[in-house]
């Protein structure tokens, strides 16, 4: 049976930024490091506080949640297994830019910034890697900024739900070729929030698509049945 630490260990290998430090270094990093479970709608950190930790989700799904000084939240993204969150503050001992709260039951690895930076001081790739994996969040967010200006509505949903498919989706049922299945504690609200919509909106949106037999909807999973239209839809 496999131990927690080898289930870790199996996660880093599988992450670019922790990859470039072989079996040895990556036993060394499970050792130095810090696995908890979080239950359903527990706050990990919230907004504001201080960035002293690197996280990697080994397990389960997790929202980043973006508060307003009047107290208002949205979604700005979710990350499931083998996706780390808290680079940013971690980096240059800012405060959290946001809050990450688990979307359901959730194993979390986690590294404190002393430990990151020595690994950094014994790894020179391991730095080079941190960049590369900065600049690809520079890349998600620019990617975004752009999606609002020239998708409407309808083509940023069909964009995020290939997006979630390709990230936390399992393979098409019989009888649904090419199809995915997203099976996630994601709410209407949720979706909205990560395309910049409200809920209404998205409901209708998705509605639509379930009556054009372009997915389907089952309490919160939904089926997509025919990819080619959600890509030709998400396409500016």
């Amino acid at each position: 049976m496999e131990t927690q630490d080898e289930r870790v260990a199996g996660v880093l290998a599988a992450v670019p930024l922790f990859a470039v430090l072989g079996e040895a270094g990556i036993a060394a990093t499970v050792a130095a490091g810090l696995l908890r479970r979080h239950g359903a709608g527990q706050v990990i950190f919230h907004q504001g506080d201080p960035g002293d930790r690197l996280y990697v989700v080994v397990d389960g799904l997790v929202k980043v949640v973006f508060a307003t000084e009047r107290g208002a939240e949205i979604v700005l993204d979710t990350l499931g297994g083998g996706e780390t969150f808290g680079e940013i503050a971690l980096l240059d001992g800012a405060p959290r830019s946001a809050s990450i709260v688990a979307a359901e039951p959730t194993w979390l690895f986690s590294l404190s910034r002393e430990q990151l930076l020595a690994l950094m001081r014994e790894h020179p790739a391991l730095a080079d890697e941190f960049l590369l994996m900065l600049g690809r969040l520079v890349r998600r967010l620019t990617e975004r900024a752009a999606d609002t200006a020239f998708l409407d509505l309808g083509g940023r949903l069909a964009k995020l739900l290939l997006q979630l498919a390709g990230k936390h989706g399992t393979r098409g049922r019989p009888g649904e070729p090419g199809g995915a299945v997203i099976d996630r504690k994601l709410t209407q609200s949720d979706l909205a929030a990560l395309i910049g919509a409200s809920r209404p909106a998205v409901n209708r949106a998705l509605r639509s698509l379930t009556a054009r037999k372009v997915i389907a909807i089952e309490g919160r999973t939904i089926v997509l049945m025919d990819i080619e239209a959600l890509r030709r839809r998400s396409t500016p």
